[in-house]
């Protein structure tokens, strides 16, 4: 049965920022320190995490909110796409992304920590420097 879970981190960064840079290959690359290539429409695939991470954006909110089929290559052939969904809301002049990541096969684990290592840390520390 799939399973998912919701993970939070305060971004030093306006809303739009944090927006602008998930949707765009270059600052993508930048926030992540890891290759990657988005189309940044409706529609539009991505691929993230050097090819380890790939996908579709199914809904997007200008500056509050990212909707995503999600899947990584240790996702077998046969499961379906997992889905995320990154709520941006303000807070002072920084951003409280939450994201929830649902629709996970079983036998996945480990994506909740990779979260808060691999894109919540660095994009703090990409969002922090002047």
């Amino acid at each position: 049965m799939a399973y998912g879970f919701i993970v939070s981190d305060i971004i030093p960064a306006r809303p739009e920022a944090v927006f602008d840079a998930w949707m765009s290959s270059a600052q993508h690359a930048a926030m992540t320190g890891e290759d990657a290539e988005i189309d940044p429409r409706v529609g539009g695939a991505f691929r993230a995490g050097d090819g380890y991470i790939t996908g579709t954006t199914l809904e997007l909110e200008q500056g509050r909110r990212i909707v995503q089929f999600w899947r990584t290559t240790d996702f077998a052939a046969s499961d379906p796409d997992s889905r995320i969904e990154v709520f941006l809301e303000p807070d002072g002049q920084q951003t409280l992304l939450t994201l929830r990541h649902t629709d996970i096969p079983d036998g996945q684990s480990g994506y909740e920590q990779g979260w808060r290592d691999y894109y919540f840390a660095p994009m703090r520390a990409f969002f922090a420097k002047p």
